[in-house]
């Protein structure tokens, strides 16, 4: 049975192929339209994923949307009807959008998918699933566990926020949830939105300047924003935000509470700004610890996947796994509505077939090290290299892993295009920039000179998996980049008394470590371990670089600058190489050098993209 998934009109716009319950392929149409969290109907990733499952329209079975369009048009009514006449304007200016597209939702995705081949716009073949429950398949079904609790947070679905589910070999059941306007979600994008970032992107800039900030307000967050209960159910103070009567997520009285208006995107950040962060950031922490400590003794459940947005809360991820109340984790690697188009097609493929549809968990990953996306033979990036006007020469497998690790070990920025593009937000290894973490000055240099970013963002450190427990208190898989951990304390060096008497973004500079470009002020990193097994080529570089440096890490961050989506093919490898102060670059077995390449390809990426 081949089913397509498909998550689109929000954010993050993807399509998903699965044929008798195994992942083909998956992809963000961000990816081909190279616009950031594109959400637009996903055509060029539909016809990817057909193209990767070497099938045409008439042999999919079925199309799946990720969640229901007419009970989220029910919530915008009654939200409206609960609150009126406060938010009136709102309501005039979302409805007839609402109306046009979202109630006749399915005439706008029949008729999408037509435009694609007739066959796949056939009405027969589509089904919707709720939103949550997409959520909650796309961790469950590819998990490694015939039995293990599953908990989605996000901003909202259709009406769920929060939802508990239990997943029995095939079957899948939510148990609880907690529905809109209480969000633990809109709680952090609130925050986001008042420190000066962008909703539903900025987010993970709150957690990672976190760190710099102490929690001075926590107590004004669960005094004044969100009562939260002992089992972690909580209910929020509308009297303090927006999003439910107006076009913004706070309102005055959240302005009073927090000491002033929110924060520009073109503002400097103040150390409020970093107080303000480490306080949601530590009530997340606390809100989700209550969730997973009352869910596991309820259930008794030992294992537990995490879906949705706060699932990339890598932060609370990693505190979830020291607390040990779970001996297993399993995170999907695209939490966020991408992964719901995967979670679709897997939840109607589990749910007709019933007991047929055995589910696999002898597989040890069923998401393929998430390497879901495209991926170019050498002949073709040869071609396409030459047509872009790129210099390049072509080396065997051996001089590729030598050539990179010691330009790593050299201190260069390496661009790195390899095999299968990532599902998900994260690049794992194949679409990434590389740098050395020993280097004190390299976390900066990618941020401000690669990057094009703010200067405190954290980079993660990619690091062998039989080598994680000596480099960090982990002994566990983290293929996904979604778990943070303490460095361990004899990699690291104890500050002085001056460095400790540091605030803010003066912490920045300060040696932490023995891989101090990796290690966050916080003496923490976000670790991703890498396997043989589903990424030779990677795997085979960082022990390339180990032999000669005896470390086995490297700094990974995406192949893009700020605001631009993670590249996905060869041309786009090299326009980001010639926008960027990158200096080394393999794409394949094609290595190009910076000060080898037309000078007048020069692209001016700084400015290219506005901040994400």
């Amino acid at each position: 049975m081949l089913v397509l998934g498909i998550s689109a009109f929000y954010h993050d716009s993807a399509a998903a192929l699965i044929r008798d319950g195994e992942i083909i392929a998956a992809a963000q149409e961000e990816r081909f339209t190279r616009k950031k969290h594109d959400p637009d109907f996903p055509a060029n990733a539909i016809a990817y994923c057909l193209r990767q499952g070497k099938v045409d329209a008439a042999g999919i079975d079925r199309v799946v949307f990720y969640e229901k369009p007419f009970l989220k048009f029910e919530r915008l009514i009654e939200t409206y009807l609960a609150f009126a006449p406060k938010g009136f304007a709102s309501f005039r200016k979302s409805m007839p959008l609402w109306i046009g597209e979202k109630l006749f939702q399915r005439d706008l995705l029949l008729r999408e998918l037509k435009e694609i081949d007739p066959a796949l716009g056939d009405k027969a073949k589509l089904r919707f699933s709720e939103h949550h429950f997409s959520h909650a398949a796309s961790a469950y079904y590819p998990s490694p566990f015939q039995s293990a609790l599953v908990l989605t947070m996000d901003g909202v679905g259709e009406w769920a926020t929060t939802s508990a589910a239990i997943g029995e070999g095939s079957s899948l059941k939510i148990t609880k949830e907690i529905h809109f306007p209480h969000s633990l979600g809109l709680l952090y994008s609130a925050f986001t939105y008042y420190t000066g970032f962008k909703v539903n992107s900025g987010e993970y800039k709150v957690m990672g300047l976190a760190p710099y900030g102490e929690p001075k307000y926590v107590n004004a967050i669960f005094d004044h924003l969100i009562d939260v209960k002992d089992d972690g159910s909580f209910r929020l103070n509308q009297d303090y935000f927006g999003y439910c009567t107006g076009l913004t997520m706070t309102n005055e009285r959240f302005d009073a509470l927090f000491g002033g208006p929110p924060r520009r995107a073109s503002d400097p950040l103040e150390q409020r700004h970093m107080d303000l962060a480490a306080s949601v950031q530590a009530a997340t922490e606390e809100i989700v610890l209550r969730l997973t400590r009352s869910l596991a003794n309820e259930t008794g459940q030992r294992n537990l996947c995490l879906a949705g947005g706060v699932a990339l809360n890598c932060v609370a991820n990693g505190k979830i796994l020291r607390d040990g109340r779970f001996d297993q984790i399993f995170i999907q690697p695209a939490a966020g509505d991408a992964g719901g188009a995967l979670g679709a097609a897997l939840a109607v493929y589990f749910k007709e077939n019933g007991e047929a549809a055995i589910k696999n968990a002898k597989r040890p990953d069923a998401m393929h090290g998430s390497y879901l996306g495209p991926s170019y033979e050498q002949s073709d990036i040869e071609q396409r290299l030459k047509a872009a006007g790129a210099v390049f020469t072509v080396v065997d497998d051996e001089q590729l892993l030598e050539k990179t690790a010691a330009a790593l070990a050299a201190g260069q920025a390496v661009g790195w295009h390899q095999g299968r593009m990532e599902f998900g937000p994260r690049a794992l290894g194949n679409r990434s920039i590389l740098g050395d973490p020993r280097s004190p000055s390299m976390q900066k240099a990618l941020n401000l000179k690669v990057k094009y970013r703010e200067s405190f963002r954290p980079f993660a450190p990619s690091v062998l998996r039989e080598h994680v427990a000596d480099w960090f208190e982990l002994d566990a898989d983290s293929p996904y980049m979604l778990l943070v951990a303490p460095v361990k304390s004899e990699r690291c060096r104890k500050m002085s008394a001056q460095e400790l008497a540091l605030f803010g973004i003066d912490r920045l500079n300060v040696q932490r470590s023995e891989i101090p470009a990796v290690t966050h002020v916080d003496y923490s990193a976000r670790v991703q371990t890498v396997h043989k097994e589903t990424n030779p080529r990677y795997y085979d570089l960082i022990s390339r670089f180990e032999a000669m440096t005896g470390c086995p890490v490297l700094i990974n961050t995406s192949f893009n600058v700020r605001g631009e989506p993670i590249v996905n093919t060869p041309e786009d490898a090299f326009r980001c190489f010639m926008g960027s102060e990158i200096e080394f670059l393999a794409v394949g077995n094609c290595i190009l050098l910076k000060d080898q390449q037309n000078q007048a390809l020069k692209l001016d990426y700084k400015n290219a993209f506005e901040l994400d």
